[in-house]
This record gives structure tokens, sequence and C-alpha cells, in this order.
């Protein structure tokens, strides 16, 4: 028991000083007017009233809530899709899974610049530069760019909870008479809800995070109409100058943290009750 106790100090100082510290320090500078972290003035709630009435702030977070339900939608049906497809021994399979996971080795910020120099091309080809279209257009260009790298990541996992499911339920089910439609809803989906539960909260929290991609694609343009939370975030606390500005920018990145964890924490209770034991 000492020796456990002993060697769990270390992660626990490194959780402290890593995590533990800077939220606790940063929930305070939060309630605060500040420069630095020695030049700090405490202005109670002003900053969270800022925060909730901002309209910028307020837009980034609908589009970022609605670009999270589509992104993750579309992942996680496109990801178990093929996962479903290069399952069912198709001849170049390893390839095909290759490919397919690719792009999620790309970084944010490379993959967003990318796709604005891809769409920059072809919009220009057809006479519409990416940066004079209206919000619809840089939401679609988002969600591609998101799915694009987020779907090979996704199939992986959905591929190995696939291939985990005991093979005698799948033939049982076919001695029995069942349709391969009764196979899919009423075997492969309950017995790979961990993986689905892995998934969605991959998913939902990467939507909600998204920030390099925002950052290269789009920017926030046109007129902060495509701005998410975590870069509206940055142009508070970084983009403007003066005390007052950092407080309003530590607010919203606590009301960011507390939205996220709520949603995970609902999203993680919601499916983990769905899960069966095989």
């Amino acid at each position: 028991m000492e020796k456990t106790i002993k060697k769990s100090w270390p992660t626990f100082a490194a959780f402290v000083v890593g995590f533990l510290w800077p939220f606790v320090q940063g929930l305070y500078l939060s309630f605060c007017k500040f420069t630095t972290v020695d030049k700090v003035e405490f202005n109670g709630f002003d900053n969270y009233i800022y925060a909730l009435t901002d309209g910028e702030f307020l837009h980034a977070f609908w589009f970022t809530a609605l670009f999270t339900v589509v992104s993750t939608v579309l992942i996680n049906v496109l990801a178990f899709a093929i996962a479903m497809a290069l399952t069912r021994g198709i001849k170049g399979t390893n390839l095909f899974r290759s490919v397919f996971f690719m792009p999620n080795l790309i970084g944010g910020i490379v993959l967003g610049y990318i796709w604005n120099i891809l769409l920059n091309c072809v919009l220009t080809l057809l006479g519409q530069p990416l940066m004079s279209l209206s919000a619809p257009y840089g939401f679609l260009g988002l969600i591609i760019l998101m799915c694009w790298q987020q779907i090979g990541y996704m199939m992986i996992i959905y591929i190995a909870g696939l291939q985990s499911i005991p093979n005698d339920y799948l033939e049982a089910a076919r001695i029995d008479g069942a349709s391969e439609r009764q196979i899919l809803w009423r075997i492969k989906i309950p017995n790979v809800m961990p993986s689905i539960t892995i998934c969605l909260f991959l998913s939902l929290t990467n939507g909600f995070k998204l920030f390099d991609q925002n950052l290269a694609l789009t920017n926030g343009d046109p007129r902060h109409l495509t701005e998410m939370l975590a870069l509206n975030i940055y142009n508070t606390f970084y983009g403007r100058s003066g005390a007052v500005w950092k407080g309003y920018g530590q607010a919203k990145a606590v009301l960011f943290c507390i939205l996220v964890i709520v949603i995970s924490l609902v999203q993680l209770k919601a499916t983990r009750s769905k899960e069966v034991q095989q």
C-alpha cells in the first residue's frame, strides 16, 4: 500500500502543477482585470456579465453547437459505414484503412491551410474566391475539413469494436433467420456501444474545441460569422490590448471549459447506459 502511494506521488504532483493549479488560478483571474498574473484587480462578475451579453460570443456558441452536432453525426455515420464495409473481407482492406486514416496524421493548422488553398483554387475557377463567400460556405468548408480529418480515426475504433463481436452471436442470428438489417440493429450496434461511446465523446469534444482549423480556413470571416468558441476566446484575449479584455477572455474560457465538461459527462452517461456486456 505504501509503495503504491509513493509511486502515485509523481503523477499527483504533475496533475497539480500541470492542471489543478493553473485551473484554479485561471478561475480566480476570470473575476479580475489583469495584464499579468502579478498585476490583478478584482472586479467581481463584470467579466461574466460581459461574456454572457456579448453578441459575438453568443453567435460563436450557436455556430459551434450547430457545427458540432452536424459534424458528429456525419463523422460517426460515415466512419461506421466504412468500418462495416472494411470488415467484410474485401480485397485491399489494409490499403483502404491506411488511406482513410492518413489525414488524421496531418496537423490541424496545416490541414486548414491545405483546404484553404484547395477551396480557393476551386472557387476561383468558378469565379467566386473563398474569402468573399457568405457564412454558410465557411460552415460547409469546416464540416468537410473536419470529416476528412476525423472519419479515418473513428473508423479504426469502429473496426476494433466490430471485430470484437463474437462470431457465435452472428452465426446464431443467421441460423434463426435474422436479416442483415436485424443483425445490424439487434446485435452489431448494441455490442459496438463502447466504441460508439468513445467516438461520440471524441467527436463532440473535438467539435467544440476546434481552433486551429477554424483559424486557418476561415479565421472567422466574414465579419466573425464563422468564428467558433475557441477562436472567439483567442481573439478576445490576444486580439485586443488592455487589462479588461484579458479578464473578458478568461471568463469566456471558464464558461467554455464548464460547457465542454457538462456536455461530455451527459454524453458519456447517456451512451454508457446502453452498453451491453458480452
